[in-house]
């Protein structure tokens, strides 16, 4: 008679091993029901004059609306270090600045939570703010699978990059052409419609007649 009972307890692990996966699985459902994966939005890189303000622009893009659960964090690595320093975070409304040195009484938020803005300012900008920023937003139940980077470039100002001016003379006549050739097209319809309009009083009177 034990080996029946013995029989019934290993058939019987199976299924309770298959209900507390099923119990699992559903509470893992319950918890990422609703979530999604938030995108970040930064330049690659930009130029800034020594001495002048630098806008670190950080836009984002969430399934879910802004709350006071929404945070917004700023770090910054060193040209030629592996060391990322967290020194600015935004929740609340309210700013908190790191007393990391370059950045003291440096940093502005530039930002509007409501328009998926996460930008901040730099003022005066010094070689010493060269390096990579690294914005980060948290909006949950949405999760961010990939922060914003954006590699920040200190320069004199006569070293800043300048459109080329043939560039700028070449996107003139583009513009210029585009628009010589939609007027034409709104004229020729605007004719063609007068036309019509014409040859058909024309055929009326020549019927009455």
């Amino acid at each position: 008679m034990a080996a029946p009972a013995a029989a019934g307890m290993v058939n019987a692990a199976p299924d309770r091993w298959r209900s507390l996966w099923s119990v699992l699985a559903a509470a893992l459902g319950l918890l990422t029901s609703g979530v999604s994966a938030m995108e970040i939005y930064t330049p690659k890189e930009i130029y800034v004059a020594n001495g002048t303000q630098g806008k670190l622009s950080c836009r984002f893009k969430s399934a879910n609306i802004t709350s006071r659960l929404t945070t917004v964090s700023w770090s910054f690595q060193a040209v030629g270090t592996d060391t990322t320093v967290s020194f600015f975070h935004y929740s609340q409304g309210q700013v908190y600045v790191g007393n990391y040195p370059p950045f003291k009484d440096s940093i502005s938020w530039a930002g509007n939570l409501d328009q998926a803005d996460a930008s901040i300012n730099i003022e005066n900008t010094q070689f010493s703010h060269n390096g990579t920023y690294i914005c980060d937003v948290k909006n949950p139940p949405d999760i961010v699978v990939h922060p914003g980077y954006i590699r920040l470039h200190v320069v004199e100002k006569e070293d800043l990059p300048t459109f080329p001016v043939t560039v700028v003379v070449g996107i003139v006549i583009a513009v210029v052409v585009g628009l010589t050739l939609l007027i034409s097209m709104i004229l020729a319809v605007l004719y063609r419609r007068r036309a019509s309009k014409q040859d058909y009083a024309g055929a009326q009177s020549y019927t009455r007649s």
